[in-house]
């Protein structure tokens, strides 16, 4: 069995990332495991522009960003990669993967788990009527026509108003497919609002919000389906039915963080998220154990996901060398209208970036934050659900905090 100072689960944009912040933060041991056959994880098949602005100041595809960060560490002999690998079981801290030439164990003095999301499917939301051809998450639609070229439906209907919903919804009309429409559950939408300009009111592609698809219709391909409004509670509206013609439904119905691996060793997990619980050196409950990108929390912009992968492997590889954090950690507490916190918990003794979404729409609004020694307000214009807001907090801000800390949206 080889031995690893650290070993990163998954090669996408937080993957690759966390080995270079281990890297330049003294690990010469590396090792990351990708089970697909290259590095880059679901920027391969998100072939439009705008990923790297933040990152690179630059708008690149996501392919051309994978590249780009990929090329900072491409031939690094500290860091090794191997492809075609599943991770089936992590047993204490020696992981076991499944390759082509069979079983095969590595042990890391520390793990980074970076394994990204997978999308909600049909059964996860009850879809209603037949069982036929023409359903498919937008995820599984942007691989086909992106990568293998194939449209999976020339009438087309969206449901859900996420990011890879409104890309796809754009993607398929350049690519001939008319798209019917889109529809949102909630009363607003939950893509950014460029995607919102770029993607449907510069194709005139109507958004149905507060509706949903109450049932699928076909024989053995899809047919029709039935869409339905809600009330402000959601639920649906008797009489406010209407049937859509439409050979394909793509279904943009939200994410969820993969965390097989670690539930299975009793790691604390975040309902809210469905990512562990971490502190701000992106530790979990298992002592060794990080996470960090979309398998921590579902992130809106891959800038984001690979600013925090480098700062767990960087985190990462002071565990390593005994340079952790120590001291006591204060508890974060969301309220009124913050709908979760990353990380859960921190120390006091560094500046803190705290990444947080809202649970609705908020304008003319600031975001308070308080508790024994501290009491600050972050005036903001307008907070959406489909934006992560980042607030840091200066050392010296909390060196008088005293227990827990509070976080709220108030009203001005």
């Amino acid at each position: 069995m080889e031995n690893y100072q650290l070993i990163v689960i998954g090669g996408g944009s937080a993957g690759i990332a966390a080995a270079l912040g281990a890297y330049e933060n003294g690990l010469t041991r590396i090792l990351v495991i990708e089970r697909d056959s290259e590095y880059g994880g679901i920027l391969q098949q998100c072939i439009h522009n705008g990923f790297g602005l933040h990152t690179f100041k630059e708008e690149l595809s996501g392919p051309a960003y994978a590249e780009k960060y990929y090329s900072l560490i491409k031939d690094n002999e500290c860091i090794q990669f191997i492809y075609n690998a599943a991770v089936t079981k992590i047993d204490d801290m020696t992981v076991t993967v499944q390759t082509e030439e069979g079983l095969l164990h590595y042990h890391g003095d520390a793990i980074v788990l970076s394994t990204g999301c997978r999308e909600r499917p049909a059964g996860a939301i009850g879809l209603r009527g037949d069982r036929c051809e023409g359903v498919y998450t937008a995820g599984t639609a942007q691989t086909y026509l992106n990568r293998q070229g194939y449209l999976v439906g020339k009438r087309v209907f969206i449901l859900g108003s996420g990011d890879i919903g409104l890309i796809m919804a754009r993607r398929m009309t350049l690519e001939g497919a008319k798209v019917i429409g889109v529809a949102e559950l909630q009363p607003y939408s939950n893509g950014l609002a460029r995607n919102i300009k770029q993607c449907l009111e510069d194709f005139d592609i109507p958004l149905y919000l507060s509706h949903t698809v109450e049932s699928v219709h076909g024989k053995s391909r899809l047919e029709s389906i039935t869409l339905i409004a809600v009330d402000d509670k959601l639920k649906k509206i008797p009489g406010s039915e209407q049937e859509i013609e439409c050979d394909c439904l793509l279904l943009s119905v939200g994410l969820i963080p993969e965390n097989t691996l670690i539930e299975d060793l009793g790691v604390k997990m975040d309902r809210r998220t469905r990512g562990a619980i971490v502190d701000d050196t992106y530790m979990t409950s298992f002592p060794g154990i990080f996470a960090c990108g979309n398998t921590l929390h579902v992130h809106d912009l891959v800038d984001y996901v690979s600013q925090e992968g480098r700062k767990a492997g960087k985190a990462a590889a002071d565990y390593v060398l005994h340079r952790t954090k120590e001291g006591e950690k204060v508890e974060n507490i969301v309220s009124n209208g913050v709908s979760y916190m990353i990380p859960q918990s921190f120390h006091k003794g560094s500046d803190c970036e705290f990444m947080f979404r809202v649970n609705k729409v908020f304008k003319e609004c600031a975001i308070h934050v308080y508790g024994e020694g501290l009491d600050k307000k972050f005036k903001k214009p307008g907070i959406v659900p489909s934006e992560m807001q980042k607030v840091t907090l200066k050392k010296q801000d909390l060196e008088g905090l005293k227990g827990e800390l509070n976080w709220e949206v108030v009203t001005e």
